[in-house]
């Protein structure tokens, strides 16, 4: 027969300790806390994400959804290596390049004054299309209420048979 061990020779179980409920509330307010901003910045959406523009484009001026003054600037400004024409209203802006501007075809000299036409301008150094409306422009300026600009662009090397478009809207006060 084996012997039972007595009450002196009975390993000992260590004691279980009381939860705390106030510490147990504390972890678990940590922890959904922790979990909450771990999804926030996972589902935040910022800058070049938010905007929506296609891979091509840069930045635009005035962003979809912008208020802006009736002579403002219209901008486009591209990634390298493409080529745009402007359309506001559905109307398309004429086109010209800053490159041709000179009747040589040679840069003016540092400095020198320039008069550009009431046109789109295409700067193909910075592969940015802006539109500024004034006198003798298709718009002289952008009546009050909302405008559709849009963009059509394609890689310098494809042609614009090959173009993609983008389109935006904009008011104006």
């Amino acid at each position: 027969m084996t012997p039972t061990p007595t009450n002196a020779q009975s390993p000992k179980r260590p004691r279980r300790r009381k939860i705390d409920a106030s510490q147990l509330v504390t972890s678990v307010g940590i922890a959904i806390g922790l979990v909450l901003i771990t999804f926030g910045f996972q589902a935040a959406r910022t800058g070049r994400d938010e905007s929506g523009l296609p891979d091509a484009i840069e930045r635009i001026s005035p962003a979809n959804g912008d208020r802006v003054l009736r002579q403002s600037q219209i901008i486009v400004d591209f990634f390298e290596g493409y080529d745009a024409v402007l359309f506001i209203d559905g109307i398309e802006i004429p086109t010209t390049r800053l490159d041709e501007l000179t009747s040589s075809g040679q840069q003016p000299a540092p400095g020198a004054q320039v008069e550009l036409p009431a046109t789109a301008v295409f700067d193909p150094g910075n592969f940015i299309i802006s539109f500024q409306p004034q006198p003798g422009a298709v718009f002289e300026s952008f009546t009050q209420g909302e405008h559709v600009g849009k963009v059509l662009y394609w890689k310098s090397t494809e042609g614009r048979e090959r173009s993609s478009v983008y389109i935006w809207k904009f008011d104006t006060d």
